[in-house]
């Protein structure tokens, strides 16, 4: 980028202490807090699980966030907007909520360990949410960061739905690539499900086999820089990433220890 980055949009798939500590939880607690203390604006979202404790945690609905439709399959999804902040870290943290996605008590599979079968369409939805929730709130990203994979079909659908509309024109997606990628392959006609608007079956080829790893290919094909968040991820999606000559920050294990992989992040920021 020519001028130094202003605005970061965070979308993650885990926040603490909404669900339990993890690598991609954390980071997702800790790293909007060091990049808004570096001046930068930031937003952050991530659905809005059942398991999430609304009265504990204070969420709330956004009544004028709140009301859109999001069509999946011919099927009408009414988008709910929430938020809650993170008091000790000065942050609001945005939810996506769906009753017929989100609602159930566990995230991504049932109590037997069991993946959800409509995983593919609680990622179209959460992507596209979040998307037209931003463009409600009318703020410009410059940066969107994307972490876990229900975050994967953002980078897509920006890219071919919503590059041309001003609050998104001069948006970059750096993509964070974690060992979080479902060994469960997704619904056969995940592919034929994500057109709508601009985006075709035929921009997502990889998903003709819809599998965690082929998710994570097609987020990679339309983001613009990567981050290696884990030290385990598949070689053949590295072989894809490297293939594809965009900026990629190595895993550091040690900066993530020691907090230091915040200003390492933000430098990668300001270089895309």
């Amino acid at each position: 980028m020519d001028e130094t980055v202003k605005r970061v949009l965070f979308v993650n798939s885990e926040i603490y202490p909404y669900l339990p500590e993890s690598r991609i939880a954390q980071i997702g607690r800790n790293l909007p807090q060091g990049i808004q203390e570096r001046k930068k604006e930031i937003r952050s979202f991530m659905p809005r699980y059942g398991c999430i404790n609304e009265r504990k945690n204070q969420l709330h609905e956004v009544i004028r966030l709140s009301g859109m439709n999001i069509i999946i399959s011919d099927v009408d999804r009414p988008l709910i907007i929430k938020v809650a902040s993170i008091s000790s870290a000065r942050i609001q943290v945005y939810f996506i909520d769906n009753d017929d996605y989100f609602k159930r008590k566990q995230t991504f599979a049932d109590e037997n360990g069991v993946s959800f079968e409509d995983n593919d369409e609680r990622a179209i939805f959460f992507a596209r949410g979040v998307l037209e929730t931003v463009k409600k709130l009318r703020w410009a990203p410059d940066v969107i960061h994307c972490q876990g994979w229900i975050s994967h079909l953002l980078p897509l659908f920006l890219k071919k739905n919503y590059s041309d509309d001003p609050i998104f024109s001069g948006s970059r997606v750096v993509l964070s690539l974690y060992d979080d990628i479902p060994a469960t392959p997704f619904a056969e006609k995940f592919a034929d499900k994500i057109a709508f608007g601009g985006v075709r079956k035929e921009d997502a080829p990889f998903l003709a086999q819809p599998d965690g790893i082929n998710l994570a290919k097609t987020a990679a094909q339309y983001s613009d820089g990567f981050i290696l968040g884990s030290d385990a991820l598949p070689e053949d999606l590295l072989r894809y990433c490297e293939s594809l000559g965009k900026p990629i920050l190595p895993f550091d294990g040690a900066a993530l220890a020691d907090g230091s992989y915040i200003g390492e992040y933000n430098r990668f920021y300001d270089q895309l």
